[in-house]
């Protein structure tokens, strides 16, 4: 841009305060579709072909442009806007590692930078989606240290994560930072978020009650959707073989649109999964669910002004799985079958609005989910099988945050907050005398302060709710401390409390198959809320040495929980149904050590891994079967003591991609019910190591479009469980390691 169009450009917009520039990269090449923000605001917008950007009318007074880009680190640049002036301002950006200090609103509900967050914040980006060729959530959490995802069920394949040995029913799992996730919808909720409609992936490991409520003890999943920020299409298909000709296809097609003037954006997605069930052991009973799933949305941005924006999202999903035997049949027709239809609808709307000057923000938001269920879970080709389940989730709420100067050096964050979620769920199996409606009223709010500096931070916090199934109300505290001594050493101590409910979880909603019947779960009478306090400190170190980058991550954890929810027999009913009761024990702990490293080069090699050393136990002895051969149990079931995963990606060249990745899963003690075995029984499973491969090539056809290639297996040594229950006899609980044996793939990803 010369300045004779700069002065022609004053001449045409008026008075006001202009920015022109350019974006280069290291190499000194121009940067296209860069976004530059002013910092606080909706204005903005994002450089041309040419790599120049130009910003009219802006608020007079000091400012920070924000530049940011995929792959490259954001830049903030303070400037003098003055009146009548054009000013031109000129950019580099760097290639980001992982020691970029990414943007995060997880810890404390709203945008902070990780390394000064007190609680570590991990994150997930597209870059491990497409590394480990992950199609859903439940693929890709195993990648993060603490975190294991574990199938349930050999005939649906219930997905499970746990966070720090803690099982599913601990972790609370966000929407766009809202809970619509009911019990109904965390069945099979990892399974049917698709990579494709996610930006990224936040993670806090340890107790997040005092921020997000009931069942966030364990740890909190926060999973961002994708919003438009350029113009582009993406159109990608991989397709995988398993042994037993069984396949995996799955076709996504994303694009986004964005006006000139970045007032307007709109993001659409499609994701279509069509998978055919896996029989290991040839008896005729599936050890993978058939699974054919839709999902499509969209979400999109309206500025109202120059500081408000108006958000809103839907998606809509359409599911079909099914496992047992005769899988062509009607299930009524065949000895075992669990079948399930859903039809899922969300969405959301949010506002948010900051002050001028940045001190005040504003945020009111709603959600809600809406579940169809109708399944089949039988055996013995049962016609009375048969139940729908209906689930409809409510979130509302509003925040407000206040930004002012404290005293020696720190400023200060207050955050207040209020939030109430309404949940209804009716589940009719009348062929087993079930029809429970039950229904969940929380509402409460929180506050907390947060006063901060490079070096400190000391937040403060609390959450008070009233569940309408509790008498009292329920207060959850919060205290966590950051000290960053020097810019590449930051220490961390929280401690934070939480509960639970005693109503129905994700597991109740499931039917499992035992010795030819089926396992009913209900729920105590007497049945109390559960009660946890969780502390944690860590250390992270960071180095760099010239152009290699270093990170080390030590974190030790405690929970301790009181009146642990467990499982035990409790005879069987007239139909002769195994009958499970979930009642309060004593209690139990959770503790160990988290380590984490990453070594960086560039964006030529990357190497990041880790590894959980813990010990899950109940207080007290545990008696969870009617035979009195098995002695009372203290260890945690389904939890090993030791689990961990690496990845390693090696760009030799531009346009080639090389990719390792393995996972380690130490042994666990596994409850196995008599059915195929004899009698009720408790097995020590083997140690397992997945490792997989991919290697991809990108290829530059015309201008922006982009074509990549690529290829690779999952679970290479083709480890799993050796010793598999078989025919309509077993136990489908009684599965354990890998989800998938080995599997080979191929993808094709055009980027437009």
């Amino acid at each position: 841009m010369t300045m004779l169009t700069a002065l022609l450009t004053i001449a045409a917009y008026g008075q006001d305060a202009h920015v022109m520039g350019h974006v280069k990269d290291e190499k000194g090449e121009n940067m296209r579709f860069v976004t530059v923000m002013l910092k606080g605001t909706a204005l903005g917008g994002m450089t041309d072909e040419t790599g120049h950007y130009f910003l009219k009318d802006l608020p007079r007074g000091e400012q920070t442009l924000v530049f940011s880009s995929v792959g490259y680190n954001t830049e903030e640049r303070k400037v003098e806007l003055k009146h009548d002036q054009m000013l031109e301002l000129n950019v580099t950006l760097t290639e980001e590692t992982f020691m970029m200090d990414n943007v995060v609103v997880t810890a404390n509900k709203y945008k902070t930078k990780r390394k000064e967050t007190a609680n570590i914040v991990n994150v997930i980006s597209p870059v491990l989606f497409e590394a480990t060729t992950a199609h859903c959530m439940g693929d890709v959490l195993n990648y993060q240290t603490g975190l294991r995802v574990e199938q349930t069920c050999s005939n649906c394949g219930v997905p499970s994560l746990r966070i720090n040995g803690l099982e599913g029913q601990y972790s609370q799992i966000l929407m766009d930072s809202r809970p619509i996730f009911s019990s109904l919808a965390s069945v099979y909720g990892l399974e049917q978020v698709p990579t494709g409609m996610v930006d990224r992936v936040e993670i806090i490991r340890g107790g997040g009650s005092a921020l997000y409520g009931a069942n966030a003890i364990a740890g909190v999943v926060n999973i961002i959707t994708k919003e438009p920020t350029r113009n582009f299409v993406n159109v990608n298909h991989s397709s995988s073989y398993m042994e037993k000709g069984a396949y995996d296809f799955n076709t996504a097609i994303n694009a986004s649109v964005v006006a000139d003037n970045r007032k307007l954006g709109l993001f659409v997605f499609a994701v279509q999964r069509n998978r055919k069930q896996y029989d290991r052991d040839d008896d005729g009973f599936s050890e993978i669910p058939l699974l054919n799933s839709t999902t499509a949305g969209f979400r999109s941005f309206f500025k109202t002004s120059d500081y408000g924006r108006l958000t809103v999202e839907y998606h809509h999903v359409k599911e079909y799985r099914r496992g047992g035997c005769d899988i062509d049949q009607p299930p009524h027709e065949t000895d075992l079958a669990e079948q399930l239809r859903h039809n899922i609808d969300a969405g959301s709307l949010r506002w948010d609005w900051y002050s001028n000057e940045q001190k005040h923000f504003v945020s009111l938001y709603s959600s809600i989910q809406n579940t169809g269920r109708e399944s089949y879970f039988g055996t013995n080709k049962n016609p009375n099988a048969y139940g729908r389940t209906n689930d409809i989730t409510v979130v509302a709420g509003g925040q407000y945050r206040y930004s002012y100067p404290f005293t020696w050096g720190l400023g200060g964050d207050i955050s207040v907050g209020a939030e109430y979620t309404y949940n209804r769920l009716h589940d009719k199996m009348l062929g087993y005398g079930r029809d429970m409606l039950q229904q969940v009223r929380i509402g409460g709010g929180y506050l907390q302060n947060e006063w901060k500096n490079e070096q400190w931070s000391i937040l403060l916090g609390a959450r008070l709710e009233k569940h309408n199934l509790l008498k009292n109300m329920v207060f959850s505290p919060r205290a966590s401390l950051r000290y960053t001594p020097i810019p590449d050493v930051i220490c961390r101590l929280s401690y934070a409390s939480g509960y639970r409910a005693p109503q129905a979880y994700d597991e109740d909603l499931h039917v499992g198959a035992v010795g030819g019947e089926v396992s009913l779960i209900t729920l105590a009478p007497d049945l109390k809320p559960e009660y946890s306090h969780s502390i944690s400190g860590s250390v992270d170190l960071y180095k760099r040495f010239g152009n290699w980058d270093t990170n080390l991550t030590v974190e030790g954890f405690y929970t301790r929980l009181n009146d642990v929810f467990a499982l035990t027999e409790n005879g069987h009913d007239e139909k002769g149904n195994l009958l499970l009761t979930r009642v309060n024990s004593n209690g139990a702990y959770v503790g160990g050590i988290n380590l984490e490293a990453k070594i960086g080069y560039r964006r030529m090699l990357m190497l990041q891994g880790g590894y959980t050393i813990q010990r899950s136990r109940y207080t007290e002895d545990f008696a969870w079967s009617e035979d009195e051969s098995i002695k009372p149990q203290r260890r945690m079931f389904r939890t090993p003591d030791q689990y961990g995963y690496f990845l390693v990606t090696y760009n030799p060249t531009h346009h080639l991609t090389i990719t390792l990745d393995g996972k380690a899963t130490g042994s666990m003690l596994v409850q196995h019910y008599a059915g195929y075995v004899e009698k009720d029984e408790e097995v020590n499973t083997d140690r397992f190591f997945e490792m997989g491969m991919k290697l991809a090539y990108e290829f530059h056809l015309y201008k922006h479009y982009r074509l990549e290639l690529s290829c690779g297996v999952k679970n290479m040594f083709n480890q799993f469980q050796r010793d598999i229950d078989k025919g309509m006899n077993r136990d489908a609980s009684y599965i354990y390691g890998p989800a998938v044996p080995r599997t080979w793939f191929a993808g094709v990803n055009l980027k437009i």
